[in-house]
């Protein structure tokens, strides 16, 4: 497999379309694949691919480190997405994203977020199974990322390095090494960066992420919201001593700076990078060619025990059912703490209506409510199920917000959601009228 040659890119976020438009010295940009409709790109993407400039679609969702095999309409969805930007590779994360179902027969649920897999024969010989699953299905090569924890499992059998290399020799697939969660697993799990990078396939290396955080009470937290600091650029200029980068990436999604500021923090990674190429001298390593072995079916009681594991873990953090043996308590509700957050600021996003009906009571009612109710779909289907719960008899006392919560609920309900037109209401109040008689 060829190395595609990429050079310095950035995030590609509706936010700063028009700054990474304008922002000089670009060479290509990722996407996340779940917010791009393949027949409707934004005039932005469009605009950009037709100077040539590099897109990849970065997908969320897939969970291929998770229990079950990977569902047949993602990955389409991914596919699709890959030929509409005309993409030399997608991206994907190894990590579970969703626990329960047919595998343990309980309910479903989803994370909502990336979390870690076991770095264990079992939990390994499961994510080469989708790996290979999913690269059947794509039109272009896959690279897959490793990512930030906040908790380590118990009884793990390998480093994150020795996990990598074997998923790269058994599959063949690509790495997509993100330096600012090895910074992040440093400081929260005690894993040496320079020791992984050391034991790190670099050979098979498709590109790197570059990205900002902030610490809280000896816990890193992988914001994207914050300037790259200085460890993760140290990372990476020693990633860059030791193999020349076919792409560096900087990650930003939200709490976007002025241009000029995200332009600084480009010439940052650049400088970093060839500090890296100095020490290493200037010239790439030659590229072995990495044939991937035959990967065998994962046994079901294989695929079986993962499930029962990751769906403790994950009810433990989103379902308040004990946190199973040999968790660090601690963290785990750290990361409970994190993941309630982020459902409560991304069903903000997708329903702006509510914090608005709300008020500053949004925030410690939704935080209650996802105490004990995990996400079972997706955000627009929590954001219902969050107003459904209000709606019960004596949750709320103030008969403006529960007026307008019940408006809300019937606008989005039913086959299709009633038009905010009030010409059209009306029209459509009428026909039921008349159908009546």
């Amino acid at each position: 497999m060829t190395t595609v040659r990429l050079g310095t890119g950035i995030g590609w976020r509706p936010e700063i379309a028009d700054a990474v438009e304008a922002m000089p010295g670009i060479d290509w940009v990722e996407v996340v694949a779940e917010n791009v409709c393949p027949g409707h790109l934004p005039a932005s993407l469009t605009r950009l691919r037709e100077r040539g400039v590099t897109i990849v679609p970065h997908g969320v969702s897939l969970g291929l480190g998770g229990a079950a095999r990977p569902d047949e309409r993602r990955l389409t969805a991914l596919a699709e997405r890959a030929a509409a930007l005309g993409s030399p590779l997608v991206t994907e994360h190894i990590a579970f994203v969703r626990a329960g179902g047919p595998l343990t027969a309980s309910p479903g649920i989803e994370a909502g977020h990336l979390l870690p897999v076991p770095r264990t024969r079992d939990a390994l010989d499961v994510l080469c199974e989708n790996v290979r699953i999913a690269q059947d299905a794509l039109p272009v090569p896959l690279a897959v990322e490793n990512i930030a924890a906040l908790f380590s499992w118990p009884g793990e059998e390998m480093t994150e390095g020795q996990f990598l290399y074997e998923l790269a020799d058994r599959t063949g697939v690509r790495l997509l090494v993100d330096v600012a969660n090895l910074h992040t697993n440093h400081v929260n799990r005690g894993e040496d960066p320079a020791k992984a990078l050391a034991e790190l396939p670099l050979e098979a290396l498709a590109y790197v992420h570059v990205a900002g955080g902030f610490e809280r009470d000896g816990v890193w937290h992988d914001s994207h919201a914050h300037p790259v600091p200085r460890p993760v650029l140290d990372i990476l200029t020693d990633l860059a001593s030791r193999v020349s980068p076919p792409g560096v990436l900087l990650e930003r999604d939200e709490n976007f700076p002025p241009p000029a500021e995200l332009e600084r923090e480009l010439g940052a990674v650049r400088g970093a990078v060839e500090a890296g190429a100095r020490a290493r001298g200037t010239a790439p390593a030659p590229e072995r060619v990495r044939e991937p072995v035959a990967v065998e079916a994962a046994p079901g009681a294989t695929r079986e025990r993962l499930a029962l594991a990751q769906t403790a873990v994950l009810s433990s953090l989103v379902a308040g059912t004990p946190v199973p043996e040999g968790f660090d308590r601690t963290r785990m509700r750290v990361q409970a703490r994190a993941l309630a957050a982020k459902r409560a600021d991304v069903v903000a996003k997708v329903a702006p209506e509510l914090p608005e009906i709300l008020g500053d009571a949004y925030r410690p009612a939704f935080l209650a409510y996802a105490q004990t109710r995990p996400m079972t779909g997706g955000y627009r289907q929590d954001a219902m199920a969050f107003v459904e719960q209000l709606l019960r008899p004596g949750r709320l006392e103030d008969p403006r917000t529960r007026r307008d919560l019940r408006e809300w609920h019937r606008d989005r309900s039913g086959p299709r959601p009633r038009s905010h037109r009030p010409a059209i209401r009306l029209a459509r109040a009428t026909r039921r009228a008349l159908l009546r008689r």
